[in-house]
């Protein structure tokens, strides 16, 4: 089986590209020096040349509250023109599976807890990050035409916050995780008193190790095949607080953590229900303590060696 990984060099890309590889399948990595997914004719021609059986889209312009916040035309208008344009090339040379990668952001700001498939939707989105979120509801919405009008067994995994290695850690766009990584290690080692972070820390937030979804992928892959998405995640959740101090603790910081309640918390809790994913036969393996200690360690030597992603 040949398989194409768009952002094949990102977090969840490069994961994915690394369980495929390792059960042994023909792996073509894409990232923006292979190919310009914003740019349909390339991608058309990309499509055609490499003739794959799998399509996997890990590709997005992704970021976290102050970038949605900030420049939402990017992240709708991009991301609509990166997955329309990778499926309608996949259509049009007749690829047999695709699978799109969405965002837990995709469900309404208020949503009840645990997050079911199914309130999908049904409130409004939360605003920060609202074009983002709108950007994935139509690929979902896409994959589920595909199958109406062309009988494509396409699929739509919607993993919960992802981390691990190959992350973003730039301060100004990354995620919650990694940019308390970040600043944890080097407040560690600059002996600093005190690290003031966004927000109050009360909201929830419930995160899984990219090795986890990549099995997720190669599972679900093989064993769900039905038009409406599915939830990929862990079923827990803590609160942004928590979180700090155990990426603290992991990191060696010592000094105080405040807090800037001037600035926003973004969706008060978003957790996922699990329970179909489960019933398929997979389930997370990488506990939460386990996985951001390894993601330190994978950040400190990346740092070292100039490797971090710019």
């Amino acid at each position: 089986m040949t398989i194409v990984v768009a952002g094949g060099t990102g977090l969840a890309g490069s994961a994915i590209v690394r369980a495929y590889v390792g059960a042994g399948h023909e792996v073509t990595p894409v990232s923006r020096k292979v190919v310009d997914l914003l740019d349909r004719s390339a991608t058309f021609d990309f499509i055609a040349s490499v003739k794959p059986t799998l399509v996997i889209d890990a590709a997005a312009k992704v970021g976290g509250i102050g970038a949605n916040n900030s420049y939402p035309v990017e992240f709708l208008a991009d991301n609509v023109r990166i997955q329309s344009n990778l499926m309608e090339a996949a259509h049009a040379a007749n690829v047999e599976k695709f699978i799109f990668l969405g965002s837990s952001c995709i469900y309404p700001r208020d949503c009840a807890q645990p997050i079911k498939e199914e309130y999908l939707l049904t409130g409004p989105l939360e605003e920060t990050n609202s074009a983002y979120a709108v950007a994935k509801i139509a690929g979902i919405e896409l994959i589920k035409s595909f199958r109406k009008e062309y009988g494509r067994k396409w699929i739509s995994l919607m993993p919960t916050n992802l981390y691990g290695p190959f992350d973003n850690f730039e301060l100004q766009g990354s995620h919650v995780l990694p940019a308390f990584i970040r600043r944890f290690v080097e407040a560690a080692e600059n002996g600093a008193a005190k690290e003031t972070l966004w927000g109050t820390g009360s909201p929830k937030r419930e995160f899984l190790h990219v090795d986890d979804l990549a099995a997720a992928v190669l599972h679900l892959g093989e064993k769900y095949d039905e038009p409406g998405h599915i939830n990929i995640g862990t079923g827990e959740d803590l609160t942004i607080k928590e979180l700090a101090e155990l990426v603290a603790e992991l990191a060696g910081f010592k000094g105080e953590i405040a807090w800037d309640s001037s600035k926003p918390d973004g969706t008060p809790r978003k957790v996922l229900d699990v329970s179909k994913a489960k019933s398929l036969g997979w389930a997370p393996k990488i506990s939460l303590r386990d996985g951001i200690a390894s993601t330190i360690d994978w950040y400190k030597s990346a740092a070292a060696k100039g490797e971090l992603r710019r």
